[in-house]
């Protein structure tokens, strides 16, 4: 089993369900020194950041689950990679499996609702919602009003 961190659409319980049968969350954890950003591609990313931290959740993966998010993720075709990074979930220190995307970018369309619709679900904290909610087009970027 392998433990995985999710701060972007994977935090989805139903999103998992979907894409990952075996995947069972363990619940939510903090990485410190990286913050929350959008990678090249339009999606959920993180980046150094020393002093900040990046909250998200937990989940113990079957070998399945990381070859379908291996391909999810696309790591062959370069948009994410794959690293091992330490995460605090509640007193103890885990050492965990998180996707890090290339470069930064702008959100594609949905993909900044989905994952605070997610954030909300784990009600993770409110100033941390709020901070994900920045990342969501602008009213003359998106052409209605909200």
């Amino acid at each position: 089993m392998t433990v995985y961190f999710a701060y972007g659409s994977n935090m989805s319980r139903s999103g998992m369900a979907a894409r990952c049968p075996g995947a069972r969350a363990l619940g939510v954890a903090k990485l410190s020194g990286w913050r929350f950003t959008i990678g090249g591609g339009g999606y959920a990313s993180i980046v150094e950041a020393p002093g900040e931290e990046v909250i998200g959740v937990l989940w113990r993966l079957t070998p399945r689950d990381i070859a379908i998010l291996n391909a999810y993720e696309n790591i062959d075709g370069g948009l994410y990679r794959r690293e091992r990074l330490m995460v605090r979930h509640g007193d103890a220190a885990k050492s965990a499996t998180v996707y890090i995307g290339h470069g930064m970018g702008r959100p594609r369309p949905g993909a900044v609702e989905l994952i605070v619709a997610a954030a909300r679900e784990w009600q993770l904290p409110v100033d941390y919602v709020r901070s994900l909610r920045r990342w969501l087009p602008s009213i003359r970027e998106a052409g209605t009003i909200r």
